[in-house]
């Protein structure tokens, strides 16, 4: 567990002003030991917070170089992810987890705009360079997690969809939105099919609606089911 191993070499050179942090996480305990970590490792740990919302209450406030929050925090840790970077892009956000085996939190994270995902056992020699890295522009995942990114995007690409009419600017992913309401699912089995939120399933069907110029889930599928049967030569 993350905790008071010593660091070895690293930190930041006197000259340079330390990278600050906020950090989210509901277990006292596993809190302090990521600080005690993080300032042995000369991070600046400008914010504690025992909830989600909370969190994104003190990045706003006072904007840090990084959110590293906790899966579990009460109030929705994703929510917040998604907050934050919307609101504070020059802000990155890198997400803890107790466990590598819950791939709907993994993908769900990354939707959010999380540019890491790492897990709470880890080595905390290993947490400040994993940061840095992420600062740097780099993402923080571990090896197990990013062969099951790899393979989550391989399986979707072999998944047969909608012929995309070209003349309509959807995003890849408003385009996998729309194939799941052609199936007819709802917002929470969208959520879990392609591991976001229920939020965001919300935000990407506004989105479709708007850009298809339609006001309802039924009339979006029956647009763009007509084009691409047009474009098959039905």
């Amino acid at each position: 567990m993350l905790g008071l191993r010593h660091r070895g070499e690293g930190g930041e050179s006197p000259d340079l002003e330390p990278p600050r942090v906020v950090i989210a996480d509901n277990h006292v305990p596993a809190r302090i030991g990521v600080r005690l970590a993080l300032e042995e490792d000369g991070f600046l740990v400008c914010g504690e917070e025992g909830t989600a919302p909370a969190a994104v209450a003190a990045a706003l406030r006072d904007p840090p170089d990084l959110c590293l929050l906790d899966v579990d925090t009460p109030g929705d840790a994703i929510v917040a992810a998604e907050t934050i970077r919307s609101r504070l892009p020059e802000t990155q956000v890198v997400m803890l987890s107790d466990s590598e085996n819950d791939e709907a939190l993994l993908f769900a994270a990354l939707e959010a705009g999380a540019a890491g995902y790492l897990l709470k056992d880890m080595d905390s020699s290993r947490l400040g360079p994993a940061l840095r890295d992420v600062l740097d522009g780099r993402a923080a995942l571990p090896r197990g997690l990013t062969a099951r990114l790899i393979e989550e995007f391989r399986d979707r690409a072999r998944e047969p969809g909608l012929v995309r009419p070209t003349d309509r600017d959807l995003t890849a992913r408003e385009w996998e939105v729309l194939d799941c309401l052609r199936e007819g699912l709802s917002t929470r089995s969208i959520a879990k099919r392609l591991f976001i939120t229920e939020t965001t399933v919300r935000r990407h069907v506004s989105s479709i609606l708007r850009k298809l110029g339609v006001s309802s889930r039924e009339a979006a599928v029956e647009l763009v089911t007509q084009r691409s049967t047009n474009l098959n030569g039905e």
